[in-house]
């Protein structure tokens, strides 16, 4: 049987962009009580059917390892019991937040007596692209739901059996509660010309967040018609200043690399200020090593670092380190290699801290904490659509008020406009 064509490809997602559309429309007008009671009912569901999810999961992973994939990649792609546990435990936390629609942002009356009002309305149809992970599949839809709108999700052929298990489940859930089952749907992922149509169909989707690696992102920003919301890589680094506990030090780096080396608020970069190498330097590299770490440095007894190492972002237990002449030398590091996710300061001075977070250029900057912390669930938002890295509509961990845009309310008694 022939590959389906780009035109056929085409067809397949217009018509599912149409039906999300027209499904959106009505999302609008839903009312709290009623989202949250998809929410609660489609965690239950997906509780319910863990097996029967768990075992397309396997499939996929199966397929995964044969095909030589990387460790790292079959890890965000695997489901375990307690990560679907934590997949309706995040849906279930978006029900618990209050619901962005409705809400007022600015108001006044003018002079004339015009009353205007700045009020939270969904974005509309929000397409997702992204890699692997099977959970993005729900919470792309938890929170795009919970905001009023449609989703459009388009997952990885390297996940297509895990999305389809939990897309049905979702859209029985919708149908039972009678709500458009098209407020979400799954797009075919056997070729990359799903991609190419979603992120074209302008007047049907309304944004697309691409989610993953360097090459996806930058492909979707590159080629895009539709208005993008950019999640970029996390390159990203803990520097060690001169008045560091070094032991506090230690304790973040490993928690940052080695709690989960596949996500991408990973620490990649460990700088070392040159007043503190001498404590510290041993320490740091004795633990990260002793938990199977590859280090990349210029200093000696180490992989040589090449400039490339100061640009990677991993996803591995590989990291890269470098001793920095002060704090401007380890600003100035930063500033030209990192991807403007995640940074952090260890250091027991506030004039540093202070410093280090008004010069760094970040979606979030930590002082002496873990750049693990950079995440929706811990940051109080429930499940998170992805850590944008732009700074235009949303920048960090993208919530429920990241999935909407405002419209101007004007009320009046019968003013018109002077000549």
């Amino acid at each position: 049987m022939s590959a389906p064509t780009l035109e056929d490809v085409t067809a397949v997602v217009t018509d599912l962009a149409t039906a999300a559309k027209q499904a959106s429309r009505s999302l609008a007008t839903l009312t709290t009580a009623q989202k949250n009671s998809v929410l609660e009912a489609a965690a239950d569901a997906i509780d319910a059917a863990a097996d029967t999810v768990l075992a397309a999961n396997a499939t996929d992973v199966e397929r995964a390892e044969a095909a030589g994939t990387e460790a790292s990649l079959v890890d965000r792609l695997r489901l375990t019991p307690e990560r679907i546990a934590g997949i309706t435990g995040g849906l279930r936390q978006v029900a618990a937040l209050p619901d962005p629609v409705g809400q007022v942002t600015a108001g006044k009356t003018l002079p004339n007596g015009l009353d205007l009002r700045q009020v939270r309305v969904p974005l509309g149809v929000v397409g997702f692209v992204y890699e692997a992970r099977p959970n993005v599949t729900v919470d792309g839809f938890g929170i795009s739901f919970k905001a009023g709108n449609a989703v459009l999700l388009r997952g990885s052929s390297s996940a297509a059996d895990s999305n389809a298990a939990l897309v049905a489940i979702l859209r029985e859930v919708l149908t039972t509660h009678k709500v458009n089952a098209d407020a979400v749907a799954l797009l075919p992922s056997e070729t990359r010309d799903s991609v190419t149509a979603l992120i074209r169909a302008r007047g049907l989707v309304d944004v697309v967040i691409p989610r993953g690696g360097a090459g996806l992102i930058s492909a979707v920003v590159r080629d895009a018609t539709v208005p993008t919301i950019e999640t970029g890589t996390g390159n990203c680094h803990i520097y060690v200043h001169a008045d560091a506990d070094v032991d506090i030090a230690t304790r973040i780096i490993m928690n940052a690399k080695t709690r989960r080396p596949s996500v991408c608020n990973t620490v990649e970069t460990v700088l070392i200020d040159k007043a503190a190498a001498d404590a510290a330097l041993g320490p740091i590299t004795t633990a990260l090593q002793a938990q199977g770490v590859v280090i990349h440095s210029d200093e000696p007894g180490f992989e040589p670092a090449t400039e490339d190492d100061w640009h990677r972002e991993y996803l591995s237990l590989d990291i890269a380190l470098k001793v920095v002449d002060g704090l401007d030398a380890a600003i100035d590091h930063i500033a030209e290699y990192g991807t403007g996710h995640t940074e952090a300061i260890v250091t027991g001075s506030l004039t540093a801290a202070n410093e280090f977070t008004a010069r760094v250029d970040a979606a979030a900057v930590m002082v002496n904490a873990s750049t693990a912390f950079t995440d929706g669930e811990q940051f109080g938002f429930g499940a998170e659509i992805g850590i944008s890295t732009q700074k235009l509509h949303a920048r960090g961990p993208m919530g429920l008020t990241e999935l909407t845009s405002t419209k101007w309310l004007v009320w009046g008694d019968g003013q018109v406009r002077p000549a």
